[in-house]
C-alpha cells in the first residue's frame, strides 16, 4: 500500500474515532476567534500534553530484526510517533519493537530496544504537540494553539510546547524536568511577567510532579498558575485493561492484543493504575470468572496476566504524585462529567488474551471517572493560592483540548480574569446556559 493509500486509511480513522482515542482530527475547522493584540498583562503559557501527546523519533543501528522486512540501520531520524508504516501489518512489528522500552528489575531503570535512539524533536515549539504526524492528519494542541494565536499570542514565542517521552514517568525523566524548569524561566525572563502552565490528562501529573518538586520562592516568582484539562487525578481504571488485554483506541488496522505489545512496555501504564487511597478497596476494577481484581491485588493482576515487570514498574511509580500534594500555585480545574465511563471491565475465561464482554459504568468524561477527576476539589483549604474548578457536563476527555467553551474559558484565565463557572453545560447553546 502506498503512503498516499496509507494516508487516506488514516484520515478516515481519525475522522471516525476522534473522541476515542489520540487519532484526532478535530481541527479542520478551528473555532472562530477575534484576532487582537496581547494585553500588557496577559502571562506566557506552555503545554504539557498528555500521553501519547507529542512526536517522537528514532535512529537505529539494530544488532537483530523482528522481521527481515524490517529496516536495520538508518542514517538519518525519522518519525516514530506517528509512523504510518506501523498501520501495515509487518509494519507494526518493526514499530513495536522500535518503540518498546526494556526494563531493568536492578537498576529500576528503563533504556530503549537494543540499538535504538529516540528523542522527542522540537521541545519549546509547539508543532510537535499541535500534529502528531509529519502530514499533519493528526491533531492534538493544533486549535488550541489557533485560538491563542487569534487572541494574539504568538506561536514559539508567548505560547511554547513542553513535549517529552511519554513512555517515562517522571522518576526516569530528571533531564525533561531540568529543560521545562529552564523553559519556565527563559520565559520569565523574556516576558517579566510569571508563565502558565496547562496540562491534559497525564500531563497534569507531569505538571504536578513538576511543581511539587520546587521551592516556593520559586513558584511564587515564576508560576502564575496551573490549568489542567481532565486530569486522571486518582489514577485510570483504563489502565488495567490496557495492560491486561490490550487497547487500540478505535483503530481497526490493529488487534488490542498486538499494541499490548508496545503498551505494556511504558512505565507510565503501571503509573496511572487506580491510586489505592481514592478508591473503596472492594471496588472490582477487573472481574472474571476466576478472580476479582481490586486495588489490593495489583502484585496478583500483573503476575495473571503474565506482566510482573509491571508490579515492579508500578512499585517505583506508585509513590509519585499519589498522595495529591498541593501544587502550591493557583490551580484552574477543569473536566468532563456525564457520560457513562468504564468503572468494571468484566472478563470471561479468555481473560486476558481476550477482550471484555461486559463493563460497568458510572460518572465520567467516557476515559476518566468523575471520582478521580475531582480530587482536585481537596486541595481547596489545602493550599494558599486559590482552586478554581469548573465541570463541563457532557464534554469527552479528548475534546476538552477542542472545545470552543473550554478554549474561551482558558482565553479568559489567561487574560486575568479568575472567575470560573462551577459548571458549564456544553450540551446548551449560550442563551441557555444564560437562563440556567
Amino acid at each position: 500500500m502506498g503512503s498516499g493509500r496509507l494516508a487516506s486509511a488514516l484520515l478516515a480513522v481519525v475522522l471516525l474515532h476522534h473522541s476515542s482515542g489520540f487519532w484526532i482530527i478535530n481541527v479542520v475547522f478551528p473555532p472562530k476567534t477575534k484576532t487582537g493584540a496581547l494585553s500588557n498583562s496577559t502571562s506566557p503559557l506552555i503545554i504539557v500534553p498528555g500521553n501519547l501527546g507529542n512526536r517522537l523519533e528514532a535512529k537505529i543501528d539494530k544488532p537483530t530484526l523482528v522481521h527481515w522486512l524490517c529496516y536495520k540501520k538508518t542514517e538519518n531520524w525519522f518519525p516514530l510517533w506517528i509512523d504510518i508504516n506501523m498501520f501495515m501489518p509487518i509494519g507494526l512489528d518493526c514499530w513495536i519493537d522500535n518503540m518498546r522500552l526494556v526494563y531493568n528489575r536492578t537498576t529500576r531503570r528503563s533504556t530503549n530496544s537494543p540499538g535504538v535512539e529516540v528523542r522527542v524533536p522540537g521541545f519549546g515549539q509547539t508543532y510537535p504537540i499541535e500534529f502528531l504526524d509529519n502530514s499533519q492528519l493528526a491533531g492534538y494542541f493544533h486549535t488550541m494553539v489557533q485560538h491563542l494565536v487569534n487572541a494574539g499570542y504568538v506561536r514559539n514565542e508567548t505560547v511554547r510546547g513542553a513535549p517529552y517521552d511519554w513512555r517515562l514517568a517522571p522518576n526516569e525523566n530528571a533531564e525533561y524536568l531540568s529543560k521545562l524548569q529552564d523553559l519556565v524561566e527563559e520565559m520569565y525572563n523574556q516576558y517579566q511577567k510569571p508563565v502558565y502552565l496547562l496540562g491534559h490528562s497525564m500531563g497534569c501529573h507531569y505538571v504536578l510532579y513538576f511543581l511539587n518538586h520546587q521551592p516556593q520562592e520559586w513558584k511564587d516568582k515564576y508560576i502564575r498558575g496551573f490549568i489542567s484539562l481532565g486530569a486522571p487525578w486518582g489514577g485510570a481504571i483504563k489502565t488495567l485493561r490496557v495492560m491486561a488485554s490490550g487497547e487500540n483506541d478505535g483503530i481497526p488496522m490493529i488487534s488490542n492484543i498486538k499494541i499490548r505489545e508496545e503498551q505494556r512496555m511504558v512505565t507510565t501504564n503501571p503509573w496511572m493504575l487506580p491510586f489505592k487511597d481514592v478508591w473503596p478497596k472492594d471496588h472490582v476494577f477487573i472481574s472474571t470468572p476466576n478472580f476479582n481484581y481490586t486495588n489490593l491485588d495489583y502484585e496478583r493482576f500483573f503476575k495473571d496476566i503474565s506482566f510482573e515487570d509491571g508490579w515492579h514498574m508500578w512499585e517505583d511509580t506508585k509513590n509519585l504524585t499519589a498522595a495529591l500534594h498541593p501544587p502550591d500555585v493557583e490551580v484552574w480545574c477543569m473536566y468532563g462529567v456525564g457520560l457513562p465511563t468504564v468503572v468494571t471491565y468484566v472478563y470471561d475465561d479468555e481473560f486476558p488474551n481476550g477482550d471484555p464482554v461486559d463493563f460497568v459504568y458510572d460518572d465520567g468524561d467516557d476515559t476518566v471517572d468523575s471520582k478521580s477527576m475531582s480530587l482536585c476539589k481537596r486541595w481547596v483549604g489545602q493550599q494558599k493560592k486559590p482552586v478554581h474548578v469548573t465541570e463541563y457536563r457532557g464534554l469527552s476527555h479528548l475534546d476538552m483540548v477542542f472545545h470552543e467553551e473550554v478554549l474561551n474559558q482558558i482565553q479568559q484565565i489567561l487574560q486575568g480574569k479568575s472567575d470560573t463557572p462551577k459548571e458549564i453545560d456544553v450540551r446548551l447553546s449560550a442563551k441557555e446556559q444564560m437562563m440556567v
